[in-house]
């Protein structure tokens, strides 16, 4: 990299320890002292390298977890008593602390506890700046989905905390890709498939979801033609892009229970004789994080949710349900592919702006803004968010390891939390709890839940995710390819993608060519062997990606860019500017499918349950990974609490 970009990376390492720094100081009474030590400097969401997850922020939990430790040296009771403690600062933490103060009042004293550097949890805000001009993007939780289909409580949570749904309408340029001529495209790269080569075409479905990308120019032959594969898989690409429910010997009253009982690669396979490596590669990482895995484990079904290779998802569902039903099922729950159901609800970083509304409105002087327009480009003082003065504090760094009631849990009026700073052991009490973390770590914090609803805990699983964004000086070369997706088979990130066009309030996306971008390369990673059970595929591709340095990932999208982008055009040191990897070894919520895990939405229910004065909240407990599952769940949680 470029001696810019390693000043970038620099002032990564510098940033973290510089949070580290206001934890070398014995604790007292309050968190005050911990604040008046902070960096003034102290912001996470301009920090780059290794994020999400960033290194470091899961140590206690494992330990706890994997090594069952329970002795963390002496325990400092910092005398600080609560209405309510919230385990985790996601979204769903974030908005049980509201809920609570909405049912009971403002002046109830709430808690929240992280042990990441920032709140939000995988709704993270980057920010990349670029020779002066501030870029934003998404770090994780991506878009509101479908706000037509949520419910009152969700759209009134929303409305108060300050976001008007409807400014997307103008907010978001659906002309950007047409105006510019980007489109779908497929990067095949040399490693797999023999040389560097770019299609214009997507050949899977996936990218339709993306409002205002257009359909490919070319047909289908003529993209299998232009395709880096054999005759052979030629032919097989073709008669997959050709295929669909209607080569499935299958009576049309049974069909649709048939295709969620059917695995994908079993239809490629077995109906259409499918065994090209390359092309069943192709299918495999057609789906992205959408299914969250390879489609190697998907049904039929599922695969068509997806848009995967050789399934157009409006179309054929059309033609199995019939369009009244079709149009009902839109109407009710959503469909991101849908015309009806535009995928426009994205803030310049993504649900961030959810998450740092909620925030805004709890503690109002962390920042400026009363609404979305207003709250985008506004730094927050995070120096703000701890101070024993708040009514709602927010305390990161913070990996909570034990949370008991004082007494008898049927009777209990207190619970106590013990938490790690530092590596230093502290305890607080609260009235009630709201465990809105990952719900497979609460049985090793909560220790003495019933069995049954332990059990159910433990089967909890959370899918690896990997969103790292790329600061570019310009972007002449992605205009060059046409470039407004790129599916990129056999690649580490399955997808690179430009940024969302859109522009609110005094943030404007880029314009022109010549102008800084930021643009998200996506990875869901899976395990190397296609057909292994999908936990199985997560345990392994989770632990190749945490053990990954950021090296690794800096020649990886060296690499991928490189191999992608026209040579003369782009150069790595010359026009990137910084890389962001933001590292989810526990993102997506699965839930599992008809094929596998058939009991966790089963377990989740049962997991979620009131344990006296603690109550369970998080899209686990859904299991959806939607942001409106996670605020539901919070509401849940917070009226189970009484």
């Amino acid at each position: 990299m470029s001696k810019k970009n390693k000043i970038t990376r620099r002032d990564f390492i510098n940033g973290t320890l510089m949070a580290a720094g206001a934890y070398m100081l014995p604790f007292g009474c309050t968190s005050d002292a911990v604040l008046a030590a902070l960096e003034p400097s102290y912001y996470p969401p301009a920090l780059t390298g290794l994020r999400g997850s960033q290194p470091g922020s899961n140590i206690h939990a494992h330990s706890r977890a994997w090594g069952n430790k329970s002795d963390w040296g002496p325990t400092t009771n910092l005398k600080e008593e609560y209405d309510l403690i919230v385990v985790g600062g996601g979204i769903s933490g974030l908005s049980a602390a509201y809920f609570f103060q909405k049912e009971h009042g403002k002046d109830k004293k709430v808690l929240i506890l992280d042990n990441h550097d920032d709140f939000g949890g995988h709704a993270r805000r980057n920010e990349h700046m670029i020779n002066g001009d501030l870029r934003l993007t998404n770090g994780g939780s991506q878009t509101f989905v479908s706000p037509h289909a949520r419910s009152e409580l969700v759209l009134t949570l929303l409305k108060e905390i300050g976001i008007d749904l409807d400014q997307f309408k103008t907010a978001y340029d659906v002309n950007f890709y047409k105006r510019n001529k980007l489109g779908a495209i497929t990067y095949f790269n040399k490693q797999m498939f023999g040389e560097d080569k770019v299609v214009k075409h997507p050949y899977c479905n996936y990218p339709w979801w993306v409002e205002g990308l257009p359909r490919p120019e070319i047909s289908h032959e003529e993209a299998v033609q232009q395709a880096p594969l054999s005759e052979k898989g030629k032919e097989q690409l073709l008669r997959v892009l050709n295929g669909g429910l209607h080569v499935l010997d299958v009576p049309r009253e049974e069909l649709e229970d048939y295709i969620y009982s059917r695995s994908y690669f079993d239809y490629l396979k077995t109906n259409l004789r499918v065994d090209d490596p390359g092309v069943l590669e192709m299918a495999r990482t057609s789906c992205s994080d959408w299914a969250g895995g390879g489609a190697d484990v998907l049904s039929i079904g599922e695969a068509i949710d997806c848009g995967a290779l050789g399934f157009d998802p409006v179309p054929t569902w059309k033609d199995l349900m019939g369009e009244e039903a079709f149009q009902t099922e839109v109407r009710e729950h959503g469909n991101l592919f849908a015309e009806e159901d535009p995928y426009i609800h994205h803030f310049p970083d993504g649900n961030a702006t959810i998450a740092r509304m909620l925030v805004k409105k709890m503690i109002p002087n962390v920042g400026t803004g009363d609404n979305a327009k207003e709250i985008v480009t506004s730094k927050f003082n995070y120096a703000e968010l701890d101070k024993s003065s708040n009514v709602v504090q927010i305390r990161l760094n913070s990996t909570v390891v034990n949370v008991k009631h004082g007494s008898d849990p049927n009777s209990s009026s207190d619970v106590f939390v013990n938490y790690i700073n530092d590596n230093t052991s502290y305890q607080v009490k609260a009235k009630g709890v709201v465990m809105a973390c990952y719900n497979r770590m609460i049985p090793h914090i909560v220790s003495d839940l019933p069995k049954e609803q332990d059990a159910a805990l433990r089967r909890s699983v959370k899918i690896p995710l990997q969103y790292t964004t790329v600061g570019l000086k310009n972007w002449r070369a992605i205009k060059e390819i046409e470039m407004g997706m790129a599916m990129s088979p056999g690649n580490m990130h399955q997808v690179v993608m430009m940024d969302f066009p859109v522009s609110m309030g005094g943030y404007e996306f880029t314009k022109t060519p010549n102008d800084p971008c930021a643009i998200q390369m996506i990875a869901c990673p899976f395990g190397d062997f296609a057909g292994t059970p999908p936990i199985e595929q997560f345990r392994e591709a989770r632990y190749r990606m945490i053990n990954l340095q950021l090296e690794d990932y800096e020649n990886e999208v060296r690499a991928h860019l490189s191999g992608m982008l026209p040579k003369g055009l782009f150069e790595f040191d010359r026009d990137v500017e910084s890389i962001t990897v933001n590292r989810w070894a526990h993102g997506y919520v699965y839930s599992g499918s008809r094929l596998y895990d058939s009991d966790l939405r089963g377990m989740a229910k049962i997991g979620r349950q009131p344990f006296g004065r603690i109550t369970i909240a998080n899209i686990d407990s859904a299991p959806s990974s939607y942001a409106h599952a996670a605020i539901k769940q919070a509401w849940r949680a917070v009226k189970e609490l009484g």
